[in-house]
């Protein structure tokens, strides 16, 4: 028997897409994945996804850089390779924010890619709505919206009937 990813419709307006996910989160299905060519206002909202973490990920990130450039920076200074220039002390601390502000930069930026990459599900080289006639639309005019088939709710008949009572341009199952 082959496993089911999930069950897809497919709608020629965004409007249509966002009405169709609400109608199915009023009638209790929690796994939605919603693929659209440009973002669609209210539809993170409507599917349930979660506000991003990238922001204090990336804070987290710079913070830490920035506070190890410093201690690198001390401890060189005071303890491993101290130099007298010109009577200043050996812990000057306003020389050493250019390279602990560069190096928090550079600790944010490298955290957020990460975190952009492991929150998304990259790199996923294929996934099972890829083998979908007509899903390389997605990209340029089309909008799609899955049922996984891992929703309690789901069930292959009353899915695919709710699905076409959306009005979709068609309905097809996903293998996996």
């Amino acid at each position: 028997m082959t496993r089911i990813y999930g069950y897809m419709a497919q709608f020629d307006r965004p409007e249509s897409l966002l009405q169709a996910a609400r109608a199915l989160r009023n009638l209790g299905y929690t796994r939605l994945e919603a693929h659209t060519p440009y973002p669609v206002e209210g539809l993170a909202e409507v599917l349930g996804i979660p506000p991003s973490r990238i922001p204090r990920v990336m804070f987290a990130g710079g913070l830490l850089a920035a506070l190890g450039t410093l201690a690198i920076q001390y401890y060189s200074a005071v303890f491993n390779y101290p130099i007298n220039v010109g009577g200043r002390p050996d812990a000057s601390w306003p020389a050493f924010i250019p390279a602990a502000l560069e190096m928090a930069l550079l600790g944010a930026s490298l955290c957020g890619v990460v975190a952009m990459l492991r929150g998304s599900g990259l790199p996923r080289l294929h996934h099972p709505v890829f083998d979908i006639e007509g899903f390389d639309r997605a990209t340029r005019d089309a909008h799609f919206l899955v049922v996984l088939s891992d929703d309690p709710r789901c069930d292959e008949d009353s899915i695919v009937t709710e699905l076409r009572a959306l009005n979709p341009l068609r309905v097809g199952r996903v293998p996996a």
